[in-house]
């Protein structure tokens, strides 16, 4: 199966600042053909989705508005609504995980808005970090979470997933893969910590990619191209990231 490449914009923050139709356009022409934005830069929802599809582009997912208050969730349905969307997404911090009781409070809260998002016709999905697979008497956090949430699907960061060398992120996308919904694919360096992190253009770090879009479930029809940072200029980096990944025969975009 090969899939649709999109673009996190979060990617292009910087380029977005200073120009966003511009950036999208070059989202456009470079060949990717799905985005999940993590802010709008000035426009409604609804003018970033008839930006969106006057360029081709799908909104794949979105990071904005992100859900953590039950409360919070009919207005976040209206925004999805907006958008065309019928997924949302969370995320938490290292708080969130740091113990078995805060894993067992954040899992309360996620599963109350999973419930909530149903109600509403709404699939919640989360994203990770790398502190959600760090260990609790040798198992992974993320695994005892999945366990208090049996309903909530996931957004697999693959890099992150790996925590700095501790795990193998092929085994991490194969064991939550009966439960994925998104893949976010990064490469980098072996760092051991954020202090030594460099992330590099997909297919010149140290993450086996084929590997890991084999091992990723046809629920997954978008791999999401994500890097937070770069040694290189950011557009250079995500051309570089799109010919990698077409060329491979590892996804699929316009060019």
């Amino acid at each position: 199966m090969i899939r649709d490449l999109g673009v996190q914009l979060y990617s292009l923050r910087t380029e977005a600042e200073k120009d966003f139709p511009a950036t999208l356009r070059f989202v456009v022409e470079t060949g990717y053909k799905a985005v999940e934005p993590a802010g709008f830069w000035n426009l409604t929802p609804r003018e970033f989705k008839k930006t969106c599809d006057d360029l081709g582009l799908r909104i794949v997912s979105s990071h904005e508005p992100s859900a953590r208050r039950v409360e919070d969730v009919p207005a976040v349905v209206e925004t999805l609504g907006e958008l065309g969307l019928r997924t949302a997404v969370c995320g938490f911090g290292a708080d969130h995980f740091k113990d078995l009781d805060a894993i067992k409070r954040t899992a309360e809260l996620v599963n109350a808005l999973q419930e909530a998002f149903a109600r509403q016709g709404v699939t919640l999905i989360q994203h990770n970090h790398f502190f959600e697979f760090d260990r609790i008497d040798g198992e992974l956090k993320y695994s005892i979470y999945a366990r208090l949430c049996p309903k909530v699907k996931f957004q697999l960061d693959a890099f992150w997933s790996s925590n700095f060398g501790k795990n193998d992120p092929v085994e991490m996308v194969k064991l939550f893969a009966p439960r994925m919904a998104s893949l976010h694919l990064k490469d980098g360096n072996q760092a051991t910590s954020l202090d030594d992190l460099k992330l590099f253009p997909l297919g010149t770090g140290v993450m086996d990619i084929p590997a890991l879009v084999a091992a990723t479930p046809e629920t997954v029809d978008t791999i999401i191209v994500e890097l937070d940072t770069c040694v290189i200029d950011m557009r250079e980096a995500f051309r570089q990231s799109y010919r990698y990944m077409t060329e491979h025969g590892l996804g699929v975009g316009n060019v």
